[in-house]
């Protein structure tokens, strides 16, 4: 049996000289609160109690034992309830991992708003394109982007990943325009090193879902240097549109192929357990999910009329 429930059975017993009062307050039968004294006394090699039919009363052993438990219990209660405490306030330090390219375009204005209403808040965030280990690098949440592998972290999602296929007007002004996935193979195209497909772009089109592997003449692993490499007219990228839907949206970037679309993914904040959850991990996550929800601005491009520069 737990020893701190035996200690803490015990004392009860010995400071209201009943077994069944000590059974009501811990929710337990009076045979169990009897046991529990009882393997604590063999714990000991002591006897604690004597009991009568009317009365119980501490031996010596057991009045000294009572005088050094009650301390220790009232030391575990006070750090119980100090940790309950640190974990209901909103308050310490809150460390965050991002990809790179979406935490530097997107996170600041909902970190921004977080730290303006709880001031005893600091926010300690990591940027990294390559997948960090929540557990060993100390992360209270991440933000994931893709399609989630099973685990044992809980995900919430907080917006969806679509993907275009685009290139800059003057690359396409000299080599044209790809109608089909198949006709990647002859374009020159740029690739992502971190990739989860690696080369391989696939697409939802009238006959289904087809994939092309790609011989990336470029491969970045930042996707803003990507999308530099795209505006300079190297060749042809298959990106996040919260990276280009800004330049779809003003023509500096053309998306291709209309009849095919790039698989979706999507974006998650994720975290070690819901259970005991800080509350400065909850309230964050609320913000984050309250900043994205609805239909994404990078989105946008998709519903409102696209200029074209002209090389």
């Amino acid at each position: 049996m737990d020893k701190l429930m035996m200690m803490a059975v015990f004392a009860r017993v010995a400071a209201n000289g009943s077994f069944a009062e000590a059974a009501r307050h811990f929710r337990i039968s009076p045979a169990a609160a009897t046991k529990h004294v009882q393997m604590l006394e063999e714990w000991l090699g002591a006897r604690l109690l004597n009991r009568t039919t009317r009365r119980v009363n501490l031996t010596e052993a057991g009045a000294e034992f009572y005088a050094r438990c009650v301390p220790i219990l009232e030391e575990v209660n006070d750090l119980r309830h100090g940790v309950s405490s640190i974990q209901e306030q909103v308050k310490g330090t809150l460390r965050i991992n991002a990809p790179m390219t979406f935490g530097v375009t997107y996170l600041m204005p909902v970190i921004d708003g977080f730290l303006r209403e709880h001031p005893e808040v600091q926010v300690d965030l990591t940027l990294n394109e390559m997948i960090v280990d929540i557990i060993e690098e100390g992360v209270d949440l991440a933000v994931r982007i893709g399609r989630l592998k099973d685990s044992s972290f809980i995900a919430r999602r907080l917006a969806p990943c679509r993907f275009a296929l685009c290139a800059a007007p003057a690359y396409l002004a000299e080599h044209g325009e790809p109608l089909r996935p198949a006709d990647l193979a002859q374009h020159s195209c740029l690739d992502y090193a971190y990739r989860q497909s690696q080369s391989n772009w696939t697409f939802q089109g009238p006959e289904g879902e087809e994939s092309v592997r790609v011989q990336p003449r470029l491969i970045v692993n930042n996707s803003l240097m990507l999308r530099e490499a795209a505006l300079r007219g190297l060749g042809i990228i298959l990106s996040p549109t919260f990276v280009v839907g800004p330049e779809i949206a003003n023509g500096t970037l053309v998306p291709l192929m209309p009849d095919y679309t790039p698989t979706e993914a999507g974006i998650y904040a994720v975290y070690p357990q819901a259970r005991y959850l800080p509350l400065k991990v909850r309230l964050f996550i609320d913000r984050l999910v309250s900043h994205f929800a609805g239909e994404p601005a990078w989105d946008r491009w998709q519903t409102e009329p696209q200029q074209r520069d002209v090389a």
